[in-house]
């Protein structure tokens, strides 16, 4: 009779020590490739930086050999214990380097908080390295022991006396479970500079002998650093002043934040448990999305800030918030030996509380600070309603230095350099004729419009995308809208509006700053859009010819005239009545114009918002309150 896959007791196995580890690696460190290698080493620099958490060291030391796979980790902590533990019969540091869930990390007497209880970092590590050297200082004397493959050669000894106290592990992760895999010198450099960044006065030292490395990281600031150093890697510039919390107790060991907002589209999160970057996040960082939304949506709430026919989400809140979260925690539960998330419950609570109270009370006391970040959210829901509606002849257009499928009407300029280029929107074909014949042919495009654009407060995204007129703009200046916005792909350094200097001129003007500020907000942000300005007036004295703007600017000049002139007044109907070589000289020409550059001060974004929804929205209402509000700065009106 065959036993051909019988299962009996016979083939029951116990793997005892560290051969479970060395069996099945990757239960312990993740996987046997590059991040198991060096998970490896955050396991060891952890246990050092440990020390200094809980204030016994100020140092921390680490060193890639020549051979470019042996690594050495050294602190000036209290040194692992080598004295004779008596249940076992073997030193404290050979229990620690051989056996799993062993260590002094059980007791918070010795440890108020590290970065792992488990008890399995440093055996894991000795288990699968060919070769592990320890050397301890303390009680002045130093000692040593050498491990291969988790097996000790010999048992502890004692080398000689030494100065001070501390820990160094030398070690050579193992070829048979790593294959030919060598450490990456800028990776372990970045990790450490984190480090230094989380713990504020530790002085950590990184040696590379394989590209001669040689730098020490020191940040005083602590997270106030590593906020900034995040800002200039991400080329960003803070909206406002980052919030900034600090505090012990409160159910968690102590909690440091540091928050701002960018103009980014994304969120950026970097937190840390006991020093742990919690790639993953956790309830921690879940804590603190939490206290953000509920603070905004108080502080919202209390002002009546919410903007008229607009929802904000959870994530308009969040859009362009950056900030770095560091709690400790006396027992922290993390999801596997690798730490990447938290999932301790109780700390969402936790976390959430202490920072909504402390946020909100920033909201209220700096209302200006508030408006900016509400802003910032209405921006990124308009932005995600346009995006969501967006159509294929908007998503992508043509890149910057491409000429196809642009809008017939455009007289486009002959340079391909965006940064010398310029683009006139006029008013009108006759107005565009006159342009076509003054412009700098070489730098300056033009495309006129057929009469009003459409009002893009009150219509609808489908609507707008069906308008021919605005759909040639967005294809003329090739950067698309809403969340494919792109301001690399903007065919123009400069998107100048030149209308007519009359009532109807402006109210053009306005109708197309309504679709730059709600659907290409980044033109207007990066000081792109301006409105040129032409003449209202010729005044003519002899030889002499001044040009006004406005009826304002023409009794200034004939005040300053002598008593005695008889000046000639022309009064232009519209641009299309001038000379082409007149409006080169008064409106297209660099050296000569007048430009206005449209901008937004971020103190007044809510404000700038609130307008817009009043001037050009549906209710009727609020625009007429809006106009009588301001009636009297108007000094005479066309009936």
């Amino acid at each position: 009779m065959s036993t051909k896959g019988a299962y009996t007791e016979h083939d029951i196995t116990v793997l005892e020590g560290l051969e479970a580890v060395r069996r099945r690696p990757g239960m312990y460190i993740g996987s046997t490739g590059v991040d198991g290698l060096h998970h490896l080493v955050w396991e060891i620099v952890d246990n050092a930086v440990d020390e200094a958490i809980n204030g016994h060291a100020s140092y921390l030391s680490v060193t890639i050999h020549k051979d470019g796979r042996t690594i050495s980790v050294s602190d000036n902590g209290r040194g692992i214990p080598v004295g004779v533990v008596p249940k076992y019969g073997k030193s404290a540091l050979e229990l620690i380097l051989t056996t799993l869930h062993s260590g002094g990390k059980f007791n918070q007497e010795n440890y108020a908080t590290s970065g792992g209880l488990h008890g399995v970092g440093s055996s894991v590590v000795n288990a699968l390295s060919a070769r592990l050297q320890a050397r301890v200082r303390r009680d002045g004397k130093e000692w040593s022991q050498e491990f291969r493959r988790g097996v000790p050669k010999a048992p502890i000894a004692e080398v000689g006396p030494a100065r001070g106290t501390g820990t160094s592990i030398t070690f050579t992760p193992d070829p048979q479970i790593f294959g030919d895999l060598g450490f990456d010198g800028a990776l372990i450099r970045d990790r450490l500079e984190i480090k230094a960044y989380l713990n504020a006065g530790l002085r950590v030292v990184f040696r590379d002998e394989v590209s001669g490395a040689n730098v020490e990281l020191r940040h005083e600031g602590g997270l106030s650093d590593l906020l900034q150093h995040l800002l200039r890697q991400a080329e960003q510039r803070p909206l406002v002043e980052p919030f900034s919390l600090r505090r012990e107790g409160e159910g968690l060991v102590r909690t440091e934040l540091e928050l701002t907002w960018t103009e980014s589209n994304r969120e950026q999160l970097n937190t840390f448990v006991n020093g742990i970057p919690t790639r993953e996040g956790g309830t921690h960082e879940q804590g603190l999305k939490d206290a953000v939304v509920k603070a905004l949506r108080s502080f919202i709430e209390a002002h009546d800030l919410e903007p008229r026919g607009l929802k904000l989400t959870a994530e308009d809140l969040r859009e362009g918030m950056l900030g770095t979260l560091s709690i400790y925690v006396p027992e922290p539960q993390f999801q596997g030996q690798t730490k990447d998330k938290l999932n301790n419950p109780e700390v969402r609570g936790q976390v959430e509380a202490m920072v909504r109270t402390a946020l909100e009370r920033q909201l209220h006391e700096r209302r200006s600070w508030g408006e900016t970040l509400i802003a910032r959210a209405v921006q990124a829901a308009r932005a995600r309603l346009a995006s969501r509606a967006a159509v294929a002849d908007v998503k992508r257009k043509s890149a910057v230095n491409t000429r196809l499928n642009l809008p017939g009407k455009l007289a486009d300029c002959a340079s391909s350099d965006p940064s010398v280029c310029e683009l006139f929107i006029v008013e009108g074909d006759s107005a565009g004729g006159s342009a076509k014949q003054g412009r700098d042919r070489e730098k300056q495009a033009i495309l006129p419009l057929r009469g009003k654009v459409l009002n893009t407060e009150q219509a609808s995204l489908t609507t707008i995308l069906k308008n021919n007129e605005l759909t040639d703009l967005v294809k003329c200046l090739g950067c698309g809208m809403g969340k494919d916005f792109d301001l690399s792909r903007l065919r123009y350094d400069r998107v100048i509006l030149l209308m007519d200097a009359d009532v109807d001129g402006n109210h053009i003007a306005t109708l197309l700053l309504t679709f730059f500020y709600r659907f290409l907000p980044g033109l207007v942000r990066e000081g792109h859009v301006y409105i040129a300005q032409p003449p209202l007036y010729r005044i003519e004295v002899g030889k002499d010819t001044w040009w006004a703007a406005d009826d304002a600017e023409k009794e200034r000049i004939l005040r300053k005239l002598p008593a005695r002139s008889k000046p000639e007044i022309s009064r232009f109907k519209g641009l299309g009545e001038m000379m082409p070589k007149t409006l080169y000289e008064t409106t297209l020409d660099p050296k000569k114009r007048r430009l206005l550059r449209v901008s937004v001060p971020e103190h007044a974004q809510l404000l700038t918002d609130e307008i817009f929804a009043e001037l050009m929205g549906k209710d009727a209402a609020a625009r007429y309150q809006f106009i009588m509000s301001r009636v009297h700065e108007v000094d005479s009106l066309d009936v």
